[in-house]
């Protein structure tokens, strides 16, 4: 396999654990639920988000071709978690959590 290959597979794999590492710790030191909604939504989907493209690059390259199951693992992967966030959002509203001062709104005292 090439080294420009090798190396854009690593760079994926090195940048989605870098967003991953930084969703886990987020949802470890934010004070709240609706700040700690973020690092699991956000940081943590981009994270596997460039795994599964370092795995698509490597596996088509390997001659292999390219696995129609990577591609489904991402496209269910960007569509579900937003999803999620928001009805967990919604959940939380409903149940009117408590929130740190420094979040900014309380959207069910409106």
């Amino acid at each position: 396999m090439a080294f420009w290959i090798e190396a854009l597979v690593a760079l994926f794999l090195l940048l989605g654990s870098l967003f991953a590492l930084v969703g886990a710790i987020g949802l470890y030191r934010l004070p709240d639920f609706f700040m700690r909604l973020h690092g699991p939504t956000k940081a943590s989907t981009l994270g596997v988000g460039g795994m599964v493209i370092a795995s698509m690059i490597y596996f088509s390259f390997s001659g292999k071709g390219i696995s129609l199951h990577e591609l489904l693992i991402a496209l269910f992967l960007f569509i579900t978690a937003p999803v999620s966030a928001h009805m967990l959002a919604k959940a939380a509203m409903q149940q009117k959590l408590h929130i740190n001062k420094e979040t900014r709104g309380k959207p069910w005292e409106q």
